[in-house]
């Protein structure tokens, strides 16, 4: 059988300008010539056993993962592509979605996008006709790209690790003198004191709808009364990074290049969050904690003073080079399913349109306020996960304004799952009690599914009005 070759291109240059190197540099330290790591880049040359081990020695990486990552990931985008009745007609396998994803995954990426486009546009018009049909015709419609889709691919295609963004976190700590027992305070007084800038907490009937507002001409940071205080530190800790490490986040934003202005301020938004989280979790405390506390989340907002989501998000960050955490994924669904954050690590996809597995037991959390609720669940094509899912609430103002409730979820692939506290009250190994999921319904091929919602994309509906089933549909 012919050695299948592995294009890593996209991850080497990821992995080059993370450590802000030429490609001459990169291929000095790899003792190649820079044409070489040039093709290498460009998908135009495999790369070799040797290479690879070289790049393992001299840039400390997990080689499994790295040459892994890329291709799972667009085996899954194309996946869901392909899955589209448009293509029905096509007969593409899944080996030869694993074909393309493993020779070109540039290029699969390069097909999701065109895809994502048709759908967006598909979306729109349907919303056009809708308000056509009802007389109420919008003359403002526009066929909108989704901004934050395009703003977390940035997210996505950098491991959700931002090298720039801790280092400018650690130097806040040296330069403002933040003290780890007092961090709201400190931050206040370097407002003061360095940035000229007030805090100043407010009533919810002041601020109105409004948790947090900069007044540029009156120096102010205004705050809601209705703010917990770990998210009052938190808050402080975005703007800081806000006015005090721009250049920082403007440089990542430069170089992503989002393709519209609303993706560009989404974008600088979210790696202010970031920030914020980098701020308030230093990078080797929160690795440290978390390893010693194997993951344990309450334990670990009493450490940081920091809320369930924050600290849950920022595990997911730990993925610095030499000194990475567990490889987690996170998303967090409102009590209508609706995903409305996620990061996708280990290998586990979600879906671009549409909700999540109704199997999966992430949307039982809703009835278990205060409880952590452990999981195994099961992909289609095998792929095991560990995954423990959590509901937050955020504070509302009073009866007129109720509280907000979430839940988030983080997971991992099973063989790490012996590392998280919560993996103890599950029986690992091959008696493990598991769960079969899917992506969604329009993307799941499990035919015995009774939850199912919709039906799958690539199937045909087989109608009978003699026949009812446990489960809504039929398919040929």
């Amino acid at each position: 059988m012919a050695e299948r070759k592995v294009m890593v291109g996209q991850r080497v240059r990821r992995l080059r300008r993370e450590r802000g190197l030429t490609q001459a540099q990169m291929a000095e330290r790899l003792g190649v010539s820079t044409s070489y790591l040039n093709l290498i880049e460009r998908n135009q040359r495999p790369v070799t056993v040797q290479f690879l081990l070289k790049l393992g020695q001299v840039f400390d990486i997990d080689l499994q993962r790295f040459a892994a990552d890329d291709e799972a990931r667009v085996f899954a985008l194309l996946s869901e592509v392909f899955s589209d009745p448009l293509y029905a007609r096509h007969e593409i396998g899944t080996q030869d979605i694993r074909d393309m994803a493993a020779s070109s995954p540039g290029l699969g990426e390069a097909v999701f996008v065109l895809y994502r486009a048709y759908r967006e546009l598909l979306a729109n018009n349907m919303g056009a006709a809708e308000g056509l049909s009802n007389r109420r015709p919008d003359a403002g419609t526009a066929f909108a790209p989704f901004p934050g889709e395009e703003a977390q691919d940035t997210f996505q295609s950098s491991d959700n690790y931002f090298g720039t963004l801790e280092a400018a976190a650690e130097r806040l700590w040296a330069e403002a003198k933040l003290d780890k027992d007092a961090l709201e305070d400190s931050l206040r007084h370097h407002l003061e004191r360095n940035l000229a800038i007030k805090v100043k907490v407010l009533p919810h009937d002041v601020m109105d709808d409004t948790v947090r507002r900069f007044d540029r001409h009156g120096r102010r940071i205004l705050l809601s009364e209705v703010l917990t205080p770990a998210e009052r530190t938190f808050q402080l800790a975005y703007q800081v990074g806000l006015l005090s490490l721009t250049e920082a986040i403007d440089s990542i934003a430069e170089e992503a290049t989002p393709p519209t202005p609303e993706a560009r301020r989404i974008l600088r938004i979210g790696l202010a969050n970031y920030l914020a989280g980098a701020i308030v979790m230093p990078y080797d405390r929160m690795l440290e904690a978390a390893r010693t506390l194997r993951y344990d989340i309450d334990r670990l907002t009493q450490r940081f003073q920091a809320s369930v989501e924050q600290v849950a998000y920022r595990l997911t960050t730990l993925q610095r080079p030499g000194a990475k955490g567990i490889p987690l994924f996170f998303v967090r669904i409102d009590c209508a399913g609706n995903v409305s954050r996620r990061y996708s690590a280990a290998g586990f996809h979600f879906a671009r349109f549409g909700g999540l597995c109704p199997r999966w037991g992430i949307h039982r959390a809703f009835r278990t306020p205060g409880e952590t609720r452990a999981e195994v669940v099961q992909m289609p094509d095998g792929a095991t996960y560990f995954t423990v899912a959590r509901l937050v609430e955020r504070p509302g103002a009073g009866h007129a304004m109720p509280s907000q409730q979430f839940v988030v979820a983080l997971g991992c692939d099973i063989a790490q799952a012996g590392q998280m506290i919560y993996a103890d009250r599950v029986a690992l190994g091959s008696a493990m009690p598991t769960t079969p999921i899917g992506v969604n319904c329009r993307l799941c091929d499990r035919l015995d599914c009774n939850r199912r919602a919709f039906p799958p994309l690539n199937r045909r509906l087989v109608i009978d009005e003699n026949h009812l089933g446990f489960a809504p549909y039929f398919f040929t």
